[in-house]
C-alpha cells in the first residue's frame, strides 16, 4: 500500500476534484490511498487558505510517518511565498519522501531538491482528474508511485540528473535562496499562457544565471496568446538561440507541460517512486 497524502500549497481544488481522484484510485489503483488534507478546500482570496494554513498542511502531510508521499493538489500560485519555511521545519520523516508537482508548485521542488529532502518529481497534478485526457496524464503518476517507470520522459538515460521546471517559475528562482545546483543537469523546461517575447526574456534572465549545464530540453509551449505583431522566432528557434548564447547544449524536445503527455520526470536520477 502506498499512502500518498494530497495538500494545496498554492490555490485551492473543489471537492468533485477530490472525488474524481478517490474513484480513479479505487478503481484502477487498489494498492494506493490518497488522502486529502481538509486544506485543499480553503480558499482566502487566490490562495488554499493564508501561509500559515497552506504551510501547516504542508507539514502534516511531510512529517506525518503513516504516508509515503506528498502529491499537490493543484499549482496556480503561492508555494514560493511557504517554501523556505517548509523545508526548515521538515523532520526525520519528510526525509524518505516522495513530492510530486508542477507549474508554481516547482518552487516547493526546488526548495526541496536543494535541501535533499526525499525523491522530487515533475508530474501531473490531482486536479487533473476530472477530465478523460487529464486522467492519462494522473494515471500516469499513479503508475510511478507504484514502481512503474513506463510514464517517465522517454529522454532520461539514468546516467545524467535531470530537473524539470515552469520556464516563469525557474526564472523567479534564479538566485533566490530555494534556487537547487542544477550543474551537470539536463535542465527540461515548459511553459503556458505567455507571450514568445515573454517566452525570449524568460530565456534572456536564466541564461546569465543557470551553471554549466549538461544540456536543455525544450516541453510544450502551449496556449500562447496573439500579439498585435509576429516576433518572427518560434519557441524552438528562442531556445536554441539562448542555449546558443549561453553555451549550453540543446538537445532537443521533451513531453513535458500542460498538456494531457506531461511525463514524470524525477529530479536527479530517473527510477521509481522514492528511489534516490
Amino acid at each position: 500500500m502506498t499512502n500518498i497524502a494530497i495538500c494545496a500549497p498554492a490555490t485551492p481544488i473543489t471537492r468533485d476534484h477530490a472525488a474524481a481522484l478517490e474513484a480513479l484510485v479505487a478503481e484502477e489503483f487498489p494498492a494506493h490511498r490518497v488522502t486529502f488534507h481538509d486544506q485543499c478546500f480553503a480558499s482566502q482570496g487566490h490562495f488554499a487558505g493564508d501561509d500559515l494554513t497552506r504551510l501547516t498542511a504542508l507539514l502534516d502531510c511531510a512529517n506525518d510517518p503513516a504516508f509515503d508521499a506528498v502529491w499537490f493538489a493543484k499549482g496556480g500560485y503561492g508555494s514560493n511565498r511557504i517554501a523556505e519555511a517548509a523545508v526548515a521545519q521538515m523532520n526525520a520523516s519528510a526525509q524518505a519522501k516522495t513530492y510530486v508537482g508542477f507549474s508554481d508548485c516547482g518552487y516547493l521542488l526546488a526548495a526541496l531538491y536543494r535541501a535533499g529532502i526525499g525523491q522530487c518529481a515533475h508530474g501531473s497534478m490531482p486536479v487533473s482528474a476530472r477530465s478523460d485526457t487529464g486522467r492519462e496524464a494522473v494515471r500516469r503518476v499513479l503508475r510511478w508511485f507504484g514502481g512503474d517507470n513506463s510514464g517517465l520522459e522517454p529522454s532520461l538515460d539514468g546516467v545524467t540528473p535531470a530537473a524539470a521546471f515552469n520556464l516563469i517559475t525557474l526564472s523567479m528562482l534564479a538566485k533566490t535562496p530555494i534556487m537547487p545546483d542544477l550543474s551537470g543537469h539536463i535542465l527540461m523546461v515548459e511553459e503556458v499562457s505567455e507571450h514568445l517575447y515573454a517566452i525570449d526574456r524568460m530565456f534572456f534572465a536564466l541564461a546569465g544565471s543557470l551553471p554549466r549545464l549538461a544540456g536543455l530540453r525544450l516541453g510544450a509551449i502551449t496556449a500562447v496568446p496573439e500579439n498585435y505583431v509576429e516576433f518572427g522566432q518560434g519557441e524552438e528557434d528562442i531556445a536554441k538561440y539562448w542555449c546558443d548564447r549561453a553555451g549550453i547544449p540543446y538537445l532537443g524536445r521533451a513531453d513535458i507541460g500542460h498538456t494531457a503527455s506531461n511525463k514524470v520526470v524525477p529530479f536527479g536520477l530517473a527510477g521509481p517512486a522514492g528511489a534516490a
